[in-house]
């Protein structure tokens, strides 16, 4: 299935969401979200600055303050990551698929 979304331009990051609706609509500081996540102010700056990916553990603390799915954040960090990888194909460039006969045995 191909995707509906623009493959040339990078997906957006969940820090990127947090950062430029969430945050804003909540009028709530970072210092203030990384409280209520439990979590370093740190930690979430960087998640905000795109420097950071957002992890399983930080999608369960993120899904619970929104009221939202862990598996929404994840997919988002998803694509970005999937995007960045095939950025640079020729890391793979050297790998053969499979014959057909292997995927039979």
């Amino acid at each position: 299935m191909e995707s509906l979304r623009y493959s040339k331009r990078r997906p957006t990051h969940p820090g990127a969401i947090l950062r430029e609706d969430v945050l804003p609509a909540l009028a709530m500081t970072q210092t203030e979200f990384a409280q209520r996540l439990g979590v370093s102010r740190l930690s979430v700056s960087d998640l905000l600055h795109e420097k950071r990916a957002m992890t399983s553990e930080m999608a369960a603390r993120v899904g619970k303050l929104l009221n939202t799915t862990p598996e929404s954040w994840l997919r988002m960090q998803e694509a970005v990551d999937l995007w960045d990888v095939q950025q640079q194909l020729e890391k793979f460039e050297k790998i053969k698929p499979l014959k057909p006969e292997w995927m039979t045995a």
